[in-house]
């Protein structure tokens, strides 16, 4: 089995996980205890490639129903915490994410090679924060125009719907515009929610049913390019201090 070794991502304590935010990351020590939680489990395999989505990697994304999105996300990345992934979504919910394990490689029969990883989310709606990712220190924005498809598994059966918050175990699959700055990246990601026994099952199936067709030619995803936003960020694309420029 092909893994790698990533001090960003060994495992946290979730017991601990709220006193180790709450003690480093600013302005959130004077959250109430008391806050709605939502917490969920997830398996994950994400590309990030740089550049701009090209029309053919749209067009075979679109064999599938999708809804649109645009967002913004502020990343926190210093201080650094190994093993988590701290950001504020839209502006509106303040999300942490444990890094749990590697469950090795996703490949579909040659059309695609990537990291499966589990993590474990915590998120709580908040009020917006004035310019995050703007001005305040360790805080990077990245802009993201999504298209999302999703997939349940039932009876031996897979199918797509439309996005939406529903209770049923799923598998979500994003095509999604980047811009960090200046650069313009692009990314496919596959996020599989739901009871962790069947994680990794729903998470193939719905990879086997995407990948069914060749990707367009010149587009390759594999290991290299596999790994999680914080990942990538943290290899130096998004830091608020770049010396290397």
């Amino acid at each position: 089995m092909e893994t790698r070794p990533d001090p960003d991502t060994a495992s946290a304590e979730p017991r601990r996980l709220s006193r180790r935010v709450r003690r480093r990351v600013p302005g959130v020590a004077s959250l109430p205890e008391s806050l709605a939680i939502e917490r969920a489990a997830s398996l994950e395999v994400r590309w990030i490639l740089p550049g701009q989505l090209e029309a053919s990697m749209a067009e075979w994304f679109d064999r599938f129903p999708a809804v649109a999105e645009f967002q913004e996300d502020a990343y926190l990345l210093e201080p650094r915490l190994p093993g988590i992934s701290v950001k504020i979504r839209s502006g509106r919910a303040f999300e942490v994410k444990t890094y749990g394990s590697s469950l090795g490689i996703l490949d579909t029969a040659g059309r695609a090679r990537g990291h499966m990883e589990s993590w474990q989310k915590c998120s709580f709606p908040v009020a917006p924060l004035s310019k995050v990712g703007e001005g305040p220190a360790g805080w990077t924005l990245v802009r993201k125009k999504r298209r999302i498809s999703q997939f349940l598994v039932a009876d031996g059966r897979i199918r797509s719907v439309l996005a939406g918050r529903g209770e049923e175990p799923r598998c979500a699959v994003e095509l999604t515009e980047v811009r960090l700055r200046d650069e313009s990246w692009w990314t496919l990601g596959f996020e599989a929610t739901g009871p962790t026994s069947l994680l990794q099952s729903h998470l193939e199936a719905t990879a086997a049913l995407v990948f069914v067709c060749d990707l367009p030619e010149g587009i390759e995803l594999g290991t290299e390019s596999s790994m999680s936003y914080v990942q990538w960020l943290r290899l130096g694309y998004g830091r608020t201090a770049r010396s290397s420029k």
